[in-house]
């Protein structure tokens, strides 16, 4: 499947998603079966935050084993979830990886506000804070709702320069894009 293709399914999805008519079954019995017989072939893998209001499958009316989700707080790009991104386009050619962040992200709230969290969190913010430095380099207002998106432009650029994404992309084989959920519409913008 290509690229192109992949979005457009996200795109229908969201769409299903926000009017309140998924077409994937809760009984996933099927699936699974065919899924644990024949392994998996996810058509893209979305990088997204761990918040529990944002759970890509669901916002994307997918079934099980279509998507390859990666989650991080604050989708984040470290070496291990950029490297569980590769693995979903070396080994199981996926066309489409999805940086999907949202609104009210508590861990870009954090990042912006400093102070000590912690060794394992603190990674995380530091992870975020070149997207608050640009943020706040460009102005005052709406700095969180800013921040969110550019914390998603800058992982989008962290993934595209990956040795193995990057040669993907150059091939035409692959396409990484940013979106953003609206936690209270349920619509994705990419």
């Amino acid at each position: 499947m290509g690229s192109s293709d992949a979005l457009q399914l996200l795109q229908e999805g969201n769409r299903r998603f926000m009017a309140g008519k998924p077409i994937h079954p809760v009984d996933f019995s099927q699936a699974r079966f065919e899924l644990a017989e024949n392994g998996q072939r996810p058509f893209a893998a979305v990088l997204s935050c761990s918040d529990s209001r944002v759970p890509p499958e669901i916002v994307f009316d997918q079934g099980i084993g279509q998507l390859f989700v990666v989650r991080t707080a604050g989708n984040v790009a470290d070496p291990i979830a950029i490297g569980s991104v590769e693995y979903a386009v070396q080994h199981l050619h996926t066309s489409l990886v999805v940086v999907l962040g949202h609104q009210q992200c508590a861990a870009v709230a954090a990042a912006i506000s400093g102070g000590e969290h912690g060794t394992n969190i603190g990674a995380i913010l530091r992870e975020i804070q070149p997207s608050v430095q640009k943020t706040l380099s460009e102005g005052e207002e709406d700095v969180a709702g800013r921040c969110e998106g550019e914390n998603v432009r800058h992982t989008v650029s962290k993934l595209r320069n990956s040795r193995i994404l990057s040669q993907h992309i150059g091939e035409k084989k692959l396409m990484v894009v940013g979106a953003m959920y609206d936690l209270r519409t349920g619509e994705v913008s990419f």
